[in-house]
């Protein structure tokens, strides 16, 4: 639902809409979903899309484990400032469960439950994280398959939590379990669906080098809708320069307000046009920004507009 502080229509002049950005603008500003491989690590195949598109910078979301395939989103360029919004997506995934010895299926099934929910997880020794106790939350853990020992999985569950450990403390009540396999199959909307190999990626490239941009553009998810999930507000034409120029956004220059923003909440500044100015973060709440006229609405934060696409304009 949204607040509608301002009727206001935006000049064709500035800016542009998404679907009028060139192949080049897009590079810039995207997010791809890669079906990494078993194999390399994140890392490996992030630089390896870096220098597919020649950018200067790219980063993923999500590490994967090596041996682990599935979706690992990648921004390119300008869309790596919104990392630390693509970070704490919940993740899901599909594996296989090896149990150490045989389990009624009943047993398992009850000892799954028990661990659906808030758990507390002790990170591996092998991770980038200090080894301290943290909370975590299992949305599901559903038992697709029962072969013998072998049990396939699906979770579902929030950013941070190491399946190969929840797999490891699952099985203990049980006799001892170990991961053999898994699969990212999620990360937050974005599906296995939208993911591409390396090579599709590859190709999809050199095809548009060669006059055909169809399948890049597929690929190419530009950053305003990776981000869908932050909560966001519209400004008018005549405040989008000075917010590339780092000032907060004020009342006066919001035109709509998507309900339920609460202070200190990280939300998203978009023009007219639907294209993403900057990431910020709200000072006052969705009713607070519609109601007043002055004071700073949102604390500007990262920019991704260049300035200069709008005229500079005093706010209305």
């Amino acid at each position: 639902m949204w607040l509608i502080k301002s009727e206001e229509e935006t000049n064709p002049g500035f800016g542009k809409n998404l679907k009028d950005r060139t192949v080049e603008e897009l590079i810039k500003n995207s997010v791809i979903i890669c079906d990494k491989n078993s194999g390399p690590t994140s890392h490996q195949i992030t630089a390896w899309v870096k220098e597919i598109f020649q950018v200067k910078r790219s980063g993923h979301s999500g590490t994967l484990d090596p041996a682990v395939t599935g979706v690992l989103p990648i921004a390119l360029e300008n869309a790596t400032k919104a990392m630390p919004v693509l970070m704490g997506l919940d993740k899901e995934y599909v594996g296989v469960m090896h149990l150490h010895k045989e389990v009624p299926e009943h047993m398992l099934r009850e000892t799954v439950k028990k661990f659906i929910g808030k758990i507390f997880q002790l990170p591996p020794v092998k991770s980038a994280v200090a080894r301290k106790l943290r909370e975590r939350e299992i949305k599901f853990f559903d038992v697709l398959e029962i072969e013998g020992k072998d049990v396939l999985f699906k979770v579902g569950c929030e950013a941070g939590t190491y399946i190969r450990k929840l797999v490891h403390d699952l099985g203990i009540p049980l006799g001892g379990a170990h991961m053999t396999e898994l699969r990212r199959t999620k990360v937050g909307d974005f599906t296995e669906d939208q993911s591409h190999s390396l090579l599709e990626i590859k190709d999809a490239y050199e095809f548009w080098k060669e006059g055909s941009e169809k399948k890049l553009r597929k690929i190419l998810i530009p950053v305003e809708f990776a981000i869908l999930h932050v909560k966001r507000i519209f400004v008018k034409d005549s405040a989008v320069d000075s917010i590339c120029n780092g000032s907060p956004v004020y009342p006066g220059g919001i035109a709509r307000i998507q309900e339920g923003i609460e202070r200190g909440e990280t939300v998203a500044v978009y023009s007219l046009k639907e294209e993403l100015v900057a990431l910020g973060i709200s000072k006052l709440t969705s009713k607070e920004m519609f109601e007043r006229k002055k004071g700073a609405a949102v604390r500007t934060d990262r920019v991704f507009m260049e300035r200069g696409v709008y005229p500079k304009l005093n706010l209305s």
